[in-house]
């Protein structure tokens, strides 16, 4: 299948894609930044899924090299006594993040494992943001490890599609009141947090 024409950026807009209706404001910002439009974010989000979809284009982890070239780094990772490797590419949105590709452990013949996650990751060597009460808590400015290692314990739940994730942690507001509350995640990076909806 030919990918003429869609690329890092292109990518960059099919996540951004998912974060809109969060964050249209953000979205729209980083858009323009990309040098694109709104009619260029809806058409590559038309392109990937009907990528995907199509019996010829790679499953799993064989589609990213194609829309994104070579990893930048993969390495392997234990997660409990599963063996894993992750694969982590460069985004010119987010710089101090990488776009990860965990892979389960592969097939007796060597093939590459199936892919239990994608998402936005801290990259290694970037320090992750002072993360002290809900007022640090802004939109896009953190992955789902930085809010889980900043308020332990925090309760990893699955959101409302597959590229979403939720936190449930305890917090202090600015006026150092403990409080209650769930993270939103797209991709991995920080949309909004609330008041928990569960006890």
């Amino acid at each position: 299948m030919a990918l003429q024409g869609f690329g890092t950026t292109q990518f960059q807009l099919v996540l951004l894609r998912r974060m809109a209706d969060f964050n249209p404001g953000l979205v729209e910002e980083a858009v323009r930044w990309l040098g694109s439009s709104r009619a260029e974010l809806r058409e590559a989000n038309r392109r990937w899924q009907a990528m995907i979809r199509a019996p010829r284009f790679p499953p799993g982890a064989g589609r990213f090299p194609l829309v994104l070239g070579p990893p930048e780094s993969s390495r392997p990772l234990r997660i409990g006594d599963l063996g894993c490797t992750a694969q982590q590419w460069a985004l010119p949105l987010w710089p101090e993040l990488r776009f990860e590709v965990l892979l389960g452990p592969g097939s007796p013949g060597g093939g590459a494992g199936p892919v239990l996650n994608e998402w936005l990751v801290r990259a290694e060597g970037s320090s992750p943001p002072e993360l002290r009460t809900l007022a640090d808590l802004t939109p896009w400015s953190c992955v789902v490890s930085d809010v889980a290692e900043a308020f332990p314990p925090a309760v990893p739940r699955e959101g409302s599609a597959p590229t979403r994730w939720q936190l449930d942690f305890a917090a202090p507001d600015p006026a150092g009141v403990p409080r209650a509350l769930t993270a939103d995640f797209t991709w991995g990076l920080l949309q909004e947090v609330r008041a928990a909806d569960r006890p």
